[in-house]
């Protein structure tokens, strides 16, 4: 369901993509490379979750703190995307398509903290 909130919006499109890529990969796979994608669900899944949290955040710091983590799990989910692609368990296509869309959401997510920043200096002044 769509949104007015871009981040919140992308963020649940990533992770049901993350999703449904570990289901994939877990019915091709052996159980040995079950930790892999379990990394990856795990970060491409609490991108989105984390962003949900700092909607009710406490103060704006909960809220930057929030997004930050966010953040941190975004730049995870692209080092298990890489590794995937570099072990040929996901296609370049593939690897290409999350990538841009993780990245997208980093840069977001860096936009809406930096703001965050600049507000806050302009108070303190």
């Amino acid at each position: 369901m769509k949104t007015d909130n871009i981040v919140k919006d992308k963020s649940l499109s990533f992770g049901i993509r993350i999703v449904r890529m570990v289901r994939h990969l877990l019915k091709t796979s052996s159980y040995a490379e079950h930790p892999i994608f379990t990394q990856i669900l795990k970060s491409g899944t609490s991108i989105g979750a984390n962003i949900r949290e700092a909607e009710h955040a406490e103060s704006t710091e909960d809220f930057k703190h929030k997004l930050k983590i966010a953040l941190k799990e975004a730049n995870e989910s692209l080092y298990w995307l890489e590794i995937l692609f570099q072990s040929n368990y996901i296609s370049k296509s593939e690897y290409e398509s999350m990538n841009c869309d993780c990245n997208e959401i980093n840069r977001i997510l860096i936009s809406i903290v930096n703001t965050l920043n600049k507000k806050n200096k302009r108070l303190f002044s």
